[in-house]
């Protein structure tokens, strides 16, 4: 997941919140893999923590050990109370500025790359920084289903271990990677690298979070998000590019994943060109 803390200047993000304007005193508070663009008006500085979804997770389960007996219990009480998958906080300029120090040190410790070192230190700056950023963390009583997550939610598995990838889950996402406009079904995906089309999708959420479609939409989402950028090419004929041939289905899908339509994309691009 990624904390970002707008330090200077003012921009305008959109994401799954859909389209909202950030300025010095905000904290953008992003999920694993959650898509999220930026307009900055005239300019803007911040700085971005990245926080590993299972460092994430201990920290939960250690923050309430007289409640939750087990990691699998964190796991659970996280998923079902922080089911936003992007969030900004209004801290307000007086509380983001007693984390610039903070931010700044660890920002330093990060670059000498001595975290041997530096680990207890880091420790308690991230400590410091998370103390005045929680209580602005929404919270939801609406808990979303694993497969709901497998299937919309570009997040990375709760349970995910450090481990290899096998080889068969490494192929099938360098295919989307390198042909996302071709009308994959997960029988051809499966029938590429030799698995049941089962088999595959359990092996690829487990090391992508998300099934091998819902990858693919990503990946589609990414990419339309780029020509809509970097050329001129109408939204129509960007959408057959990236493999999407429905305009209603393709604008339904980007918007899910960016916050803002495709049209609305582009316009924000040329007023700022």
């Amino acid at each position: 997941m990624k904390i970002i803390v707008v330090r200077d200047g003012s921009a305008i993000l959109f994401s799954e919140f859909g389209q909202k304007p950030v300025k010095p005193g905000d904290v953008i508070l992003l999920g694993a893999n959650v898509l999220c663009g930026s307009e900055p008006e005239g300019h803007i500085t911040a700085t971005t923590v990245y926080a590993d979804t299972d460092y994430m997770l201990d920290q939960v389960r250690w923050q309430y050990a007289g409640f939750l007996e087990d990691r699998l219990d964190a796991q659970g009480f996280a998923e079902t109370i922080y089911s936003e998958p992007a969030q900004i906080l209004r801290l307000g300029e007086d509380r983001v500025g007693m984390l610039m120090p903070w931010l700044d040190e660890l920002v330093a410790l990060s670059v000498d790359g001595n975290f041997v070192r530096h680990y207890l230190r880091m420790q308690a700056l991230w400590f410091q920084i998370a103390y005045v950023i929680a209580p602005f963390i929404k919270v939801s009583p609406v808990r979303i289903s694993p497969s709901q997550r497998a299937h919309i939610r570009p997040t990375l598995p709760r349970d995910r271990r450090f481990a290899p990838l096998r080889v068969e889950v490494r192929r099938a996402a360098d295919l989307l990677r390198e042909h996302p406009e071709r009308r994959w079904t997960l029988e051809e995906i499966a029938a590429e690298v030799h698995l049941s089309p089962s088999r595959l999708s359990s092996v690829f959420v487990e090391a992508y979070g998300k099934t091998p479609l819902a990858f693919l939409t990503m990946l589609r989402a990414e990419q339309l998000a780029k020509y809509l950028r970097e050329t001129d090419l109408t939204v129509t004929t960007a959408m057959h590019k990236v493999g999407w041939h429905s305009r209603s289905h393709a604008t339904r899908l980007f918007r899910q994943y960016v916050g803002v339509t495709p049209g609305h994309y582009r316009q924000m691009r040329v007023q700022t060109a």
